[in-house]
């Protein structure tokens, strides 16, 4: 059995690249990397082909992070080959549903698309979602790294459990 997850944000240049490599480190910690794999990719078309916003890498460089996605839009096959598509935020999580009925003709079930933010222990009683700091500083991108690093270890908790990893 091998899961699949994809990460997905508006451009694929901040929150779903630190999001895929934070999780990917979580599953290697755990040598589940023969049994999880994960991507990442964008609703929108903005930064195809590029690499993540320079401040996305520097940030996880600083912890110990290398970031070499190179961004791509989300696709009408990506939803036969991903076994759940995670949502950094509100937006994202409505354009991933009009892609998916239009690519497919169905809506995502909630038990495959979601807001990864519901995975974060700090979140209880907030807005679920990882906020883009594209417009930020360099301390928005540091919340972010923290809040999807914090749902990494959670999500992985979920996955083993429902999976029996």
């Amino acid at each position: 059995m091998m899961l699949k997850i994809l990460f997905v944000c508006t451009g694929n240049i901040c929150r779903s690249p630190i999001a895929e490599e934070t999780f990917r480190r979580a599953v290697k910690a755990r040598d589940l990397q023969r049994v999880i794999q994960c991507d990442s990719a964008a609703t929108h078309a903005y930064h195809i082909g590029d690499l993540p916003d320079p401040r996305t890498r520097k940030n996880a460089e600083s912890h110990g992070l290398k970031l070499t996605h190179h961004c791509r839009k989300l696709s009408g096959e990506d939803f036969s080959v991903f076994d759940y598509i995670v949502a950094m935020d509100n937006y994202n999580m409505e354009n991933i549903q009009t892609i998916s009925a239009r690519s497919t003709g169905i809506h995502q079930h909630e038990d495959i698309c979601f807001l990864y933010r519901k995975f974060d222990p700090l979140a209880q009683g907030k807005r679920l979602e990882v906020p883009d700091p594209y417009y930020g500083n360099s301390e928005d991108f540091e919340e972010v790294y923290q809040i999807v690093n914090r749902c990494a270890e959670s999500f992985l908790d979920y996955l083993v459990d429902k999976h029996h990893l």
